[in-house]
């Protein structure tokens, strides 16, 4: 099963949720859609209480022991409504390469002398890595890294580049 990681939330109007994942893509998502199924959270149509929450980790949104929901639930049935170019793909691609390699972050940091948050702040796509480190991770994990420019053709025939 794959797990997206979510790195921000907005609390927007009524119980509406905006979450940017790794990936770049944001979803909204509105809780009033879980209202009857789960009635607990009906609690989150309080404003103040609704606004009160936090992104914990990159895998739920808390408000109190009571009330939570998991990213996936948002990631999976939420509604995209665009993507951030912002959010660098190669945070993705370094998760699935580290997994692959079947190293923990903080294995991967002791190979790489590079701290373990660091690691996690690049594969959510907040930190911003020299080529120089993406190569120490590269070779900690036994694979080559690569950068390429692709062009891409857009929908007004003009080229554009992409990594």
């Amino acid at each position: 099963m794959m797990h997206h990681k979510a790195v921000e939330v907005e609390f927007k109007e009524n119980t509406v949720l905006e979450v940017k994942f790794q990936t770049g893509e944001v979803k909204s998502y509105d809780m009033a859609l879980l209202f009857e199924k789960h009635v607990s959270l009906q609690a989150l149509q309080n404003r103040n209480l609704f606004l009160a929450g936090r992104l914990c980790g990159s895998s739920g949104i808390y408000w109190n022991d009571d009330l939570d929901i998991d990213v996936e639930t948002i990631y999976e049935d939420g509604t995209t409504i665009r993507i951030d170019s912002d959010v660098l793909p190669f945070g993705d691609a370094l998760c699935k390469a580290r997994a692959r390699a079947e190293l923990s972050q903080k294995k991967l940091s002791v190979l790489t002398g590079i701290d373990q948050s660091d690691i996690s702040k690049i594969e959510r796509g907040i930190a911003n890595p020299s080529v120089g480190t993406l190569n120490r991770i590269a070779k900690a994990m036994g694979c080559s890294l690569v950068v390429d420019f692709i062009f891409e053709e857009s929908q007004d025939g003009h080229k554009s580049s992409v990594l």
